[in-house]
């Protein structure tokens, strides 16, 4: 049987891990990994996970499995924090996932569950796990256009142009917030034209949210997601933990099918449930523990967002200092849409041979595409960095 596995090409990202962790050399700056990192250069645990853990590992009894579903105190909680009170918990299906991929996997199977023929529409760029599933999974992706090279903002007009092909039962992947990989990200009005655009053919709105915090705040970057749920009869949401809880490892993530029909939630979350069965039966729980402490407990709460919003500045302060050293260093305001970009990621817009110069003769690190992981930066690795961009006449 072995014999007829053929070798896959290998991960990108991954790839690139590796490269740099052979490259012996002290000076260079890895900013591809698409993990957060303090100024120096570790992923912490955050206060409140490392509290909630000492005081969950005093009071846990048992380590029996829990429902297909999760903790519904988990779903509960995350449900409170990406969607407020925009719609009734009796409107949202929703189950526990082995982070937010699991998530994603998750919602690509109910939509093949429910609409074999419905076809996918995926910006371009996204994320590349988002094309990888669904090729895997055999369904139909068609591409919109998202990010404008020149400007380093969204092509709106091109997007837009782009969704008018959609089909009633089609899905629409959408980033809520802080867009990975280009840091561009929809405005107030554009998400309405978008959720009139979704009502108008039919289609499906599936909101992947993994940044919620890292980009104008809690509540900020939940708008758009919130929007579309307020606005449209039917939404799946995949939202991860990974990030703005620092719990890469633990792999915690949430589905959510949100129905303003509540009749549908009991056959909705029975499906929900039944594909947890089929792909991994109980999700992991460790780290929804987690969450659910910190989310519930005003003291555990008050110090993880205070200490969010700490992460969210500092990234904001190195866009900044990024933007402002490209501008002294070059003479042109080329990259002053660093500054405007949000969470962990900006497509610099540099070519695959920039990209090369940069690694080969400077140790500098990112993908392919010219993303970069804006917290792999520190304030003395940002000039580097600058300077770097203009020698090799990006």
């Amino acid at each position: 049987m072995f014999d007829h596995l053929k070798e896959l090409p290998a991960d990108k990202i991954l790839a690139l891990m590796q490269a740099y962790k052979d490259d012996p050399r002290e000076t260079k700056i890895d900013l591809g990994v698409g993990v957060y990192k303090n100024p120096e250069g570790v992923t912490p645990i955050m206060r409140a996970i490392k509290t909630a853990e000492k005081r969950w590992w005093e009071s846990e009894d048992t380590k029996a499995y829990t429902g297909l579903a999760g903790d519904p105190a988990f779903s509960d909680a995350l449900i409170g924090l990406v969607l407020g009170d925009v719609v009734s918990r009796e409107q949202v299906a929703a189950v526990a996932t082995p982070g937010g991929t699991g998530a994603v996997r998750q919602a690509f199977e109910l939509v093949k569950m429910a609409n074999p023929e419905a076809r996918v529409f995926v910006s371009d760029p996204t994320w590349p796990n988002h094309l990888s599933i669904l090729k895997h999974l055999g369904m139909e992706t068609v591409a919109y256009r998202y990010f404008d090279e020149e400007s380093g903002g969204v092509d709106f007009d091109g997007m837009m142009a782009d969704l008018k092909g959609v089909k009633p039962g089609d899905v629409v992947l959408l980033h809520g917030c802080c867009h990975n990989p280009t840091g561009a990200n929809l405005t107030s009005p554009e998400w309405d034209a978008v959720i009139k655009l979704m009502n108008d053919t039919g289609a499906v709105p599936m909101i992947d949210i993994a940044y919620q915090g890292f980009g104008d705040g809690l509540e900020a970057d939940a708008a758009g997601t919130r929007a579309v749920v307020k606005g449209c009869p039917e939404v799946l949401i995949a939202a991860s933990c990974s990030k703005n809880f620092g719990i890469y490892r633990e792999r915690t993530g949430l589905l959510m099918a949100v129905s303003h029909d509540a009749s549908k939630h009991k056959v909705t979350q029975g499906n929900l449930a039944y594909l947890n069965r089929q792909n991994y039966s109980f999700p992991p729980d460790h780290g929804a523990r987690l969450v659910s402490l910190v989310l519930t407990t005003p003291d555990l709460r008050a110090d993880w967002e205070a200490e969010l919003e700490d992460v969210r500045t500092g990234m904001l302060e190195l866009r900044k200092q990024l933007a402002a050293e490209l501008q002294r260093l070059s003479g042109s305001d080329r990259f002053g849409f660093v500054g405007q970009h949000r969470g962990m990621f900006s497509r610099l817009g540099l070519s695959p041979e920039h990209v090369e110069a940069l690694r080969r003769d400077h140790g500098i690190y990112m993908v392919g595409d010219s993303r970069i992981n804006i917290a792999g930066l520190n304030q003395k690795t940002v000039p580097i960095l600058a300077e770097a961009i203009v020698e090799v006449g990006a």
